[in-house]
Formats: structure tokens, C-alpha cells, sequence
């Protein structure tokens, strides 16, 4: 069985029993630790018993400097709700279900500081919507898939979301160990130096090499590494230009395949007529409108896969110009 089938097998049938290990949380969680200072930290997700994230907390709350560790869950049909702030684990019963969107678990969201979890994937969306309705900080694991879903992408677009530094090697399972490498990411929007990064860019554009798309005003970047650094008009370029992604260097401005965006917000896109999406649609039953495409020598749509618009910042190109001009001198 493939990696992705675990995923959408998961997705199904709403099997989210993927249990993070300790060496991925450990490898992810050493980049934040001075944000978890005089912090209540809820892991809304977990069983104290077996939650490795617990494990974590608990091992490491003196270090860290936390103020308190909480975790509600479901144990054999009873609901429970455990807390520590350094000595020992008290542990009560919850009068509802144990479900993070529950009014017990929900009352507790709003005085914990930051939320560390690895959620039901099969219920991510919902999960994310909850924390941004709270404001919370969060560190979460998801699919990576889940950004091509447009609520998480637009959070992304609007900078209350981003990437976090790795990726899980894989999870444990009732059934043993689930290889996953590169399947999910860390999702947060607790602080993060790799924001602050600028990519370096070495491409000089062309017409020939980088093609406009025929419904976009926008010209189609094939990687990321070949992003060019003389073009000040809108780009297309893959998914994982989220991972280098730097919000004071570059603007996001949509995606390929958000209608809703291509309808009301997209002021670079232009349909074909209606007869041309006849065609189009008769010659690719795939073919969309709202997906970004280039035309072949016979003048039939060859589709690209999801692509994220872009813009370089008009500040950057100026603190460029600075630089440079520093330098002369």
C-alpha cells in the first residue's frame, strides 16, 4: 500500500489513529522553546498514557518554564480531562463527549495559551477554523494535501499560517509503524526564523522560457528555484514555494482552482468564450476553467497542476536597489 492510499484510506473511512512519535516531535519542537515560557500548554487531542506529546511536555516542563500542561480525551466510553504544572497529574472527568469542539473542551481552548496536537486528519479544516475563531497559537500536524484546501490556503494567503521547519518520518498505528515521510507537515503560526529568509534568486527572465498561461495574466514558473529576478508581474509556481516562503519578500495572491477567488477577487483572469470551453472540456474531460493552462501546437489546453500566484514586494526591490548601491560606495 502506497503512503498517500494510508492517507486517503484514512480519509474515507475516518481512521485517524496515526500516533506522532517522540523523535519527530522532538526534532520540530526544539525550534520554539523560548516561546513556551510562563505558557499553559493544551494538547486537546491526547491521551496522557499514550500521547507522545504529552510525554514531551511533561519531560520538559521545568526546562521550558511552562505554567501548565492540559490534555482532554476518550478512555474505554469516559471522558477525562488531565492537568500537571510541575509535581503530579490530576486527572477528572468530563461531562461531555471529549471532542475538541465540545463546550468543556472549548472553555478550556480559551484560557490555555498555545494548542499541541496531532488532530484527526479527517477533520483538520474544522480543527484550524476552531483555532483561528480563538485566536490561538498552534503547532498541529496535518496532510500536506490540506493546502490545497481553499480555507487553509487563503489563512496562508492572509499570513495567520504557514509551515513549520520539518516533516514527521512517519506514524505509529494500531496496526505498527506507518511510513509517511514527506505526506505531512507541521502546521503553526507560532514564530519561525525561516520566514525571515530571503530566497536567493538567480534567473533572468524570457518569454521563451517562462510561457503566460492563457487564462492568467500571470507567467508559469515551472520551480521554485527558478523563480526570475528581474520579473515584477504575477507568477505561478508550485505548492512548494510554501515551504521558502517569505512574506517580506513575496505576496501571495491566490491559487489555481479556487473558483470563488477566480469569480471575485482575481483581477488577472480572463475565461476562453464558451465555445472555447466546449472544446476544451471535449478535447481534456479534466479541463477547468478555474485551473491555470498553456496551449499546445494544435492550440488544445495543456493543463498544470495547482499553482500558487505570486508577486515580488515593492519594498524588497528597494532595499535591493539600497543594498547595491551601499556596495558602489
Amino acid at each position: 500500500m502506497s503512503k498517500n492510499s494510508n492517507l486517503l484510506k484514512a480519509k474515507k473511512v475516518k481512521n485517524d489513529e496515526f500516533y506522532t512519535r517522540y523523535s519527530d516531535i522532538c526534532k520540530e519542537l526544539k525550534h520554539y522553546r523560548s516561546q513556551f515560557k510562563d505558557k499553559t500548554v493544551y494538547c486537546n487531542c491526547d491521551n496522557p498514557h499514550i500521547s507522545n506529546f504529552w510525554k514531551y511536555f511533561q519531560k520538559n516542563f521545568h526546562r521550558l518554564e511552562l505554567k501548565g500542561l492540559i490534555a482532554t480525551y476518550k478512555n474505554i466510553g469516559l471522558r477525562y480531562r488531565a492537568f500537571f504544572e510541575g509535581s503530579s497529574i490530576e486527572t477528572s472527568l468530563l461531562y461531555e463527549d471529549g471532542d475538541f469542539n465540545s463546550g468543556e473542551c472549548i472553555n478550556i481552548l480559551k484560557w490555555s495559551d498555545i494548542v499541541v496536537t496531532n488532530p484527526p486528519f479527517s477533520l483538520f479544516v474544522s480543527y484550524v477554523s476552531l483555532l483561528m475563531e480563538y485566536d490561538k497559537k498552534f503547532l498541529i500536524l496535518g496532510n500536506k494535501n490540506a493546502l490545497n484546501c481553499k480555507e487553509i490556503f487563503r489563512w496562508f494567503r492572509d499570513n495567520r499560517l504557514w509551515l513549520g521547519y520539518g516533516s514527521p518520518e512517519g506514524f505509529d498505528s494500531p496496526s505498527g509503524y506507518v511510513d509517511m515521510k514527506g505526506l505531512c507537515r507541521w502546521f503553526t503560526n507560532l514564530y519561525i526564523f525561516k520566514r525571515r529568509d530571503f530566497l536567493k534568486l538567480t534567473k533572468l527572465y524570457s518569454e521563451s522560457e517562462y510561457p503566460k498561461y492563457e487564462n492568467f495574466n500571470a507567467i508559469e514558473v515551472s520551480r521554485v528555484s527558478d523563480i526570475p529576478k528581474d520579473y515584477e508581474g504575477v507568477m505561478g509556481v508550485p505548492v512548494t514555494f510554501l515551504d521558502v516562503y517569505n512574506p517580506e519578500q513575496f505576496e501571495i495572491l491566490g491559487r489555481s482552482g479556487d473558483t470563488d477567488w477566480v469569480k471575485d477577487e482575481c483581477d488577472f483572469f480572463t475565461p476562453p468564450s464558451e465555445e472555447k470551453q466546449g472544446i476544451y472540456k471535449r478535447y481534456d474531460g479534466n479541463w477547468r476553467v478555474q485551473n491555470s493552462y498553456l496551449l499546445n501546437e494544435d492550440g488544445m489546453p495543456r493543463c498544470i497542476y495547482y499553482r500558487v500566484f505570486i508577486r515580488r514586494k515593492n519594498n524588497v526591490k528597494k532595499q535591493q536597489f539600497i543594498k547595491s548601491k551601499e556596495s558602489q560606495e
